[in-house]
């Protein structure tokens, strides 16, 4: 169990760091929530999505790896240079504190109507495919044949913590969420994270 809770640790502080940036996904999964319009449906397309797209990168990035070592150390690189470039803008950010605002007071506009706008902010999103295939896929593949399953197991928990906290305490939190203190210190922790997560990819593909 010691073993595999690297794994589960690096999956789950890789994904809650990607998760937690204010974004259009995160807007939209706070809006139902004070709403209180399809939260649960919301929630669960969400992680399920998820879901599906880590364990395809994983499972795909390390098909991919095991076929050509020069293409392992270039996704290795590619994904050094992507940490980095996220870290550094969550920093940036940091230091331009604002906050999440959303639109509230709108009728419902039904269930079909909502889950097609959850399904646009999530796979319409460029940057998922890059979070999760890529990047998460990335290091994903990396770990030992046997303890992937608990990178992926980890990932999925951090997606499955956040969005049910944002989907289900999303209208008591979101005085919280409007305060640009909050997300400064987040932007600040997902910084820090996102450049130690590059110098651990950058020393495992040197070795």
């Amino acid at each position: 169990m010691d073993i595999a809770f690297g794994p589960f640790a690096l999956g789950f502080s890789l994904s809650l760091g990607l998760l937690v940036a204010i974004g259009a996904q995160n807007a939209f999964v706070l809006r139902q929530a004070i709403r209180r319009q399809h939260v649960l449906a919301v929630v669960l397309w969400c992680v399920l999505a998820d879901a599906v797209l880590v364990i395809v990168g994983v499972c795909g990035v390390a098909r991919v790896l095991g076929h050509s070592p020069r293409l392992s150390h270039a996704l290795a690189l590619a994904g050094v240079l992507f940490l980095v470039a996220y870290g550094a803008r969550a920093l940036v950010h940091a230091r331009r504190p604002r906050g999440l605002v959303t639109a509230v007071g709108a009728p419902d506009p039904g269930w079909r109507a909502v889950m097609l706008q959850a399904a646009a902010f999530t796979l319409l999103n460029p940057h998922v495919y890059l979070d999760t295939v890529l990047l998460v896929g990335n290091l994903g593949a990396r770990q030992p044949a046997g303890l992937r399953v608990w990178f992926v197991a980890g990932a999925i928990a951090a997606s499955t913590s956040w969005f049910v906290l944002l989907g289900f305490g999303g209208r008591w939190l979101a005085p919280c969420f409007a305060r640009a203190r909050a997300w400064q210190i987040l932007d600040m922790l997902t910084g820090t994270t996102m450049c130690v997560l590059a110098l651990r990819l950058l020393a495992g593909s040197i070795v």
